[in-house]
Parts: structure tokens; sequence; C-alpha cells
């Protein structure tokens, strides 16, 4: 029974069972976002502590304040600022909110970080990988017995502001928005091993692989294997696509184990994407969108090769296929003797 004597009249018992149940307080140092769980920063900048401590030591001989007079902001503050507008892709008087900093804070911090990143883009990002070729070949050939692959290569369209009049209509995609149309390869790990953002949306996958250095780099013999891709590209004896209408067997087969193995383009996409949403829609211009779209595919790298933890949640990309090319007579070739080969 509840005694009428006590301020908070809860039985002695219940009080007891109270006392022992409250967890302890724990005091964490403000000036240290790093000082939560794993779990906490995941779901805010997608990387755990050991990650985050990596990308400290990794950017702070380039974006370190050279005091901390007026409380300028620290390594790590600057770390989860950046990581977070690129992890949630909210707006940044958002983003302050939530770091308690004023917006001109989080857009300053954000450039650096992005222009930091910018250094180590040859460092993280090459083809066709950070593991021996015949390792790649492999790994690919794994997912469906197709031979000799070394990437899979496809394009993306990233929404970005509306770019001034002279250029508008140049960012102007087929549905009639504008984006930067990103062209990506990845090996069979989803490490992303080539970039190319410096598209507008109106240029077709197809186009912006000729005028590429990777495409040049290929045509010049500087690589021992193939890219698949699909029928928005021209087949190409170092490119390889379906056939555009089976009519045997084998054929067909091809078409299977080269859908089955470029898949991994699609899935890199989709962990990219749900990583870093701020991917879905870069309310910014043409020109600081492909350094934003450059820093998160750096950052999607290390995640990957720190073995971070994947989104649980992500959506393939829908097929959204260019008009047909017409493909060479030389990829014809090649592409019958993989089939006679390995299908037959």
């Amino acid at each position: 029974m509840a005694s009428p004597y006590l301020e908070n009249p809860v039985d002695i018992g219940a009080q007891i069972v109270q006392r022992a149940l409250r967890r302890e307080r724990v005091i964490r140092d403000k000036q240290n976002p790093l000082a939560f769980s794993d779990e906490h920063l995941y779901e805010r900048y997608r990387f755990s502590s050991g990650g985050m401590l990596y990308l400290c030591r990794l950017l702070e001989p380039h974006i370190k304040n050279p005091t901390r007079r007026s409380h300028a902001t620290t390594v790590p503050q600057m770390i989860c600022i950046a990581l977070r507008f690129f992890a949630s892709g909210t707006y940044l008087y958002e983003v302050g909110d939530a770091e308690k900093l004023s917006k001109n804070t989080v857009c300053r911090t954000i450039r650096r970080v992005v222009i930091a990143l910018q250094r180590y883009i040859n460092t993280f990002i090459a083809f066709p990988g950070h593991l021996p070729t015949v390792a790649i070949k492999d790994g690919f050939s794994k997912i469906a017995g197709f031979p000799r692959v070394i990437g899979a290569i496809d394009c993306m369209h990233i929404p970005i502001s509306t770019p001034t009049k002279q250029i508008e209509a140049d960012y102007l995609n087929r549905n009639a928005t504008h984006s930067l149309n990103v062209q990506i390869t990845c090996d069979h790990q989803c490490m992303i091993t080539s970039l190319d953002a410096r598209w507008p949306g109106s240029m077709l996958d197809t186009q912006i692989f000729e005028k590429s250095s990777l495409c040049q780099r290929f045509q010049e013999g500087l690589f021992d294997g193939l890219l698949v891709g699909d029928r928005t590209y021209a087949c190409q004896s170092f490119l390889m696509t379906p056939y555009p209408d089976p009519e045997t067997k084998p054929q067909n087969d091809f078409n299977i184990a080269l859908s089955q193995t470029r898949l991994k383009i699609d899935t890199t996409f989709a962990i990219l994407k749900a990583r870093f949403n701020c991917l879905r829609d870069l309310r910014v211009s043409p020109e600081r969108a492909s350094q934003i779209v450059g820093a998160c595919v750096i950052l999607h790298n290390i995640a990957t090769i720190r073995k971070e933890r994947v989104p649980n949640e992500y959506q393939l990309p829908p097929d959204d296929i260019d008009p047909f090319t017409q493909d060479h007579p030389t990829g014809r070739g090649v592409r019958d003797a993989i089939t006679a080969e390995y299908f037959s």
C-alpha cells in the first residue's frame, strides 16, 4: 500500500525496482562526436568509429583549422558534418541544426571535405581495380561463367538544380529533368573502378563512353579483358553486350550469363545511393555536383575496402536504356567466338 507521508507516494518496493532498473548516465564529450556506439554513428554517418577515425587521419592534413580560436570546428566535427549531409541528403540548415552549427559553417565545411577527398580520387578509384586482374576475372567468372570480364559498365542520372540559361538545355534528360549522366565501372566486389561525372543529362551513355579516357585506353590495347554492358552500348571487341535477338540456345545462354554478370553494376549503384542519399537530388550546380559525386564514390570505396556495413535496404535501379546502338563487326565476331567456346 502506498504511504500517504511520502512526497511521491510509490510503494517502497516499487522505488527499489525503479532504482535497480535506472540506467547509469553516460557523460560524453560534446567536442568528440565519435564518442558514440557504432550503431549510432552508422545510422547518421554511414561509418563505424574506426572508419571515421581513418577518415580523420586521412583528411586532417587538408582540412584542419590552424587554430582553435573562436571555437573552430575540430576535424572529427568536420567529418561528421560532411558525412551527415552525404548520408541524409537533407538541407544544409537541417544538418546545421543536427550538428548545432550555422548553415554557413556547414556549407564551408562540406566544401572543404569534398575538395580534400578529391585529392585521393586516383588513389581509391583505379581501373581495373586494386586486386590482380586474374582475381577480378575469376571473381566475375564465378557469377555465371562469363569469361575474361574485368569490369561492368553503365551510367546513372544524378538530379541537380536548374543550371544557368546558357547551358540549361544540355542538362535536360529524357524525363525532362536536369541531371548529370555519370559513367561508372565496377569490379565483382562492387568496388567502383572508374568514374566520369562530367557530362550533362542529355548525353547518351554510349556517347559518354566513346569520349571517355577508359574507352581510349581500351582501344590502345592497355587492358587484357572485357567490359560487360547492356544494349545501350555498341558491342565492340572489348565491350560485350547482349544479342539483340537471340536465335539459338547458346546465344540465349550467352545473354543470360552476361545479364547476371553485369548485374554487379546495378547493385553498385543501389548501394552507393543507399549509402549517400544526397545523390538522389543534389541541389547544386553541375560543377559542384560532379565534385560531390566524386567524393561519395571515394567514400564508397573506402567503406568497401574497410568492410563497413552495407545498407540493409537498397533497391536496384529500374532499367533505363537509351536507343539501341549498332554493333561493331569486330564486336560481333568476339561475341560469337565466346558463345561458341563457352556456351555451346
